[in-house]
């Protein structure tokens, strides 16, 4: 088999991959009452960038819906102190941003670090400039497109590659 037809199939079967499946979510997120449809791209993009690894895709959705938790913790603590805004910023990201760290890389197995930093700052993105009171179902939202990133875009997209790949070329099985 030609390497550089080898390659051709796998670019051209990716880039089917991600025009067909990613526009789905897109498209029927909002219907399933997710307004943050945007992050499963994100999340996606950390899954492929660890080698689009299935055993690590638990530990990586973990730690997304960690780094979901720790940006509504990060909005309550700095809503509750008394410091001026760039204090308490610091602050609860110094306190937090450790812990993170120390919590995740003691449980290897069950979480991924750079998902749980990764999910932190999305998390802080969309919440950070509302009050508690007004993030409502936003968390779950953003959990629910975590996933879906992980789970139907990182592993689906993967998986329909790697399919289309054998049908088109059957000598790669």
């Amino acid at each position: 088999m030609d390497e550089k037809k080898r390659k051709r199939v796998n670019m051209l079967t990716l880039a089917f991959g991600i025009a067909f499946m990613p526009p789905i979510w897109a498209v029927l997120s909002p219907y399933l009452g997710v307004s943050t449809g945007a992050v499963a791209l994100i999340c996606a993009g950390l899954y492929v960038a660890n080698g689009n690894k299935r055993k690590d895709a638990l530990k990586i959705a973990v730690g997304f819906l960690c780094g979901d938790l720790w940006a509504v913790l990060a909005v309550w603590i700095m809503e509750t102190l008394p410091f001026h805004p760039n204090v308490e910023l610091y602050g609860t990201l110094f306190v937090l941003g450790g812990l993170a760290v120390l919590i995740g890389e003691s449980l290897p197995k069950w979480i991924f670090v750079p998902s749980w930093l990764c999910g932190w700052a999305i998390g802080l993105t969309i919440m950070g400039p509302l009050p508690v009171a007004e993030l409502g179902s936003l968390p779950i939202q953003i959990g629910v497109a975590m996933i879906a990133g992980v789970v139907y875009v990182g592993i689906g997209v993967d998986a329909l590659q790697k399919w289309l790949v054998r049908k088109i070329l059957p000598e790669s099985r």
